[in-house]
């Protein structure tokens, strides 16, 4: 996805062939533990024959997958799918859900046991950003992935009036664009990597994350808006499915309605270096006592505890 190839279709028939014969071998373990579903966009073959079996599964969802078959462009799709994630939340042992909205859809479907996992990080490879008083340009930035660089596309009226009025940069980074994109902004990309997320994060100065109000991006579970915090930044967001979670209005960020309110908020962590660290700092408290991996294991280890008596 990150070069712009579209997977090989044998490569894709080999990763099912070699998911069956996980399958297969299911009989050793004490709990099947699955994500989203077995074998997208086929039936939910598997998760019956998993249930029948008496050995049951779990399932984790950080997306709203669902969508993928009730929202499908595809008639056939959602004629002969539609239901299938329900199908399969309602016939699991457990439900871990990313947030509310994933929650609420597991419950309504009819899931015997949901419990709330949200997106997390591993605090020890984050630190916090050192925010110098006059830094110039103010760097605002954005991390995501292919798919959702359309989301920060629509912001490009927004950072050429901004960039008219204060010295700013666009920090994006996200695979190379397929095609050249135009910008009458100051602009830096980096490509994005796994090892370099973080330093990447901390080259900037505000994080944002912009989403439409939209099924789908309301199964969103703002991970980029915990990795800002992660390195002390603030944040400004869409108030979006888990965003509005995160983001506490004017305590660790801002939340925005439309586009005039992000010019708004956007204009004032500009101006105010000491209003960015003070909301940089709450978000990185709330980060660390509430998105980490360790507390997150703790949940896990407790719902399966209770799981397998």
């Amino acid at each position: 996805m990150y070069a712009h190839r579209k997977p090989n279709i044998l490569n894709v028939v080999g990763c099912y062939f070699r998911r069956l014969g996980v399958l297969l071998t299911a009989f050793r373990y004490e709990l099947i533990w699955i994500e989203k579903e077995a074998f997208p966009f086929l039936p939910s073959y598997a998760e019956w024959i998993l249930e029948k079996s008496g050995k049951g599964y779990v399932v984790d969802y950080d997306d709203a997958v669902f969508h993928n078959y009730d929202q499908s462009p595809n008639w056939l799709v959602r004629t002969w799918m539609g239901d299938k994630i329900d199908w399969v939340m309602r016939h699991s042992r457990m439900v871990f859900a990313g947030n509310t909205y994933l929650q609420d859809r597991a419950i309504l479907a009819g899931a015997k046991s949901v419990t709330l996992l949200p997106t997390v990080i591993q605090p020890t490879r984050y630190r916090k950003k050192a925010h110098a008083q006059d830094s110039k340009p103010v760097t605002i930035g954005w991390i995501g992935s292919p798919t959702t660089l359309k989301y920060l596309l629509k912001l490009k009226p927004l950072f050429k009036r901004l960039a008219e009025k204060f010295e700013i940069e666009v920090l994006i980074v996200n695979a190379e664009p397929a095609k050249p994109v135009d910008f009458d902004f100051p602009t830096k990309w980096i490509s994005w990597s796994e090892a370099g997320e973080v330093e990447a994060i901390l080259m900037m100065d505000i994080g944002i994350m912009p989403l439409p109000d939209n099924k789908w991006e309301r199964g969103k579970c703002a991970y980029k808006l915990i990795q800002y915090m992660a390195c002390g930044l603030p944040v400004v967001a869409s108030p979006v499915g888990m965003n509005v979670e995160v983001v506490s209005h004017g305590k660790n960020g801002f939340l925005a309605r439309d586009r005039k309110e992000w010019e708004y908020y956007l204009g004032e962590l500009i101006q105010d270096s000491s209003l960015r660290k003070q909301l940089g700092d709450e978000g990185f408290e709330l980060v660390q006592q509430r998105y980490t991996i360790s507390r997150n294991f703790e949940v896990m280890k407790e719902a399966v505890r209770k799981l397998l008596g």
